[in-house]
């Protein structure tokens, strides 16, 4: 049996992370009592304190156990924590060596969301593979240089750190767990039973390019402000940089650090985002909406697109627009 302590932070946690994963989890166990067999998982909600009172004042959450009151688990389960990040931080500052030390002694570690950033906290997170929401993407790579992280994937598995995209991904990662602690007809089943899309690996079609302006340098936003203008025309990075008063090398260091992208990458991004919502509208074929964004080649559109919304120009189509009435 898995004992499985689900975190109760102080502040605006996630209700919604903290009851599904104890709902998902129980029906497990309930899957496995009714055919008779032994219960899988131990679950049990562990706080900073008996009742932890949920900001804005909604709820009250009461862990059944204190962290000092546990001295062995196998997994832990950290929701996403809302709000400002240095208030919780410090709210919850004594869990982190809780944390390090079961790590230490072999428990393994879940993240759900922007849990991601205190997670990161601890130090665990350094050179390994990380996700987090979509949206909290840039401010995490600058807050953590050394973590991996791979925003465009629903889950992440490395060395026994576990982490899920942004929301309701974390269902997905739960069922991955299931199928990892039991067996995948029991994961199966849970992803039926909880309609969750079992074995979805990346969370880009779900992904809104907002500019990645959240940086200091007033020449990068300049040259992005160019760029989503005249997005529809090729770009010659040179000209670019001219119009900067930059030399190239300059320009390019500057602008990768500031957006995390190329110049290419980012002309691309801003292209294919405009191409969604075309597509989204659903009153123009791909072909159109390829040529209106300043595609000419369908390949090297559909390549491009499905890199990096991680399905085809159609698909994605098909998947958010709907039958317009004729």
């Amino acid at each position: 049996m898995k004992h499985i302590s689900i975190l109760i932070p102080k502040g605006h946690a996630s209700v919604v992370n903290i009851g599904g994963t104890h709902q998902i989890l129980s029906w497990v166990n309930a899957f496995y009592e009714e055919s008779g067999r032994t219960l899988p998982f131990q679950i049990k909600l562990v706080g900073l304190e008996k009742h932890t009172l949920q900001t804005p004042g909604l709820f009250t959450i009461n862990p059944e156990v204190l962290i000092n009151e546990v001295t062995n688990t196998d997994l832990i389960v950290i929701p996403a924590i809302h709000g400002d990040f240095e208030k919780n931080l410090e709210l919850n500052a004594a869990f982190i060596p809780w944390i390090v030390d079961h790590y230490k002694k072999g428990a393994e570690i879940v993240s759900l969301c922007v849990a991601s950033f205190f997670l990161a906290e601890t130090g665990l997170l350094d050179g390994k593979r990380c996700s987090t929401h979509w949206s909290m993407a840039n401010f995490f790579r600058e807050r953590f240089p050394k973590v991996e992280l791979q925003d465009n994937k629903i889950l992440t598995d490395a060395e026994g750190i576990y982490t899920s995209g942004g929301a309701y991904a974390f269902t997905n990662l739960i069922v991955y767990l299931i199928e990892k602690y039991t067996d995948r007809e029991t994961a199966v089943m849970a992803a039926k039973s909880f309609m969750v899309d079992i074995d979805r690996g990346s969370q880009s079609p779900f992904m809104i390019f907002s500019g990645q302006k959240a940086h200091n340098d007033p020449i990068v936003l300049k040259a992005q402000e160019h760029i989503e203008k005249h997005f529809t025309n090729r770009i010659v990075i040179d000209d670019l940089s001219g119009k900067m008063a930059l030399s190239r090398r300059t320009f390019e260091r500057r602008f990768k650090k500031a957006t995390a992208n190329t110049v290419l990458e980012y002309h691309q991004r801003v292209k294919i985002e405009a191409a969604k919502k075309e597509l989204e509208k659903g009153r123009k074929t791909v072909n159109e909406v390829m040529y209106e964004v300043g595609y000419n080649d369908p390949k090297s559109f559909r390549d491009v697109f499905k890199k990096i919304v991680g399905i085809s120009p159609r698909e994605y189509k098909g998947k958010y627009t709907k039958a317009i009435a004729g």
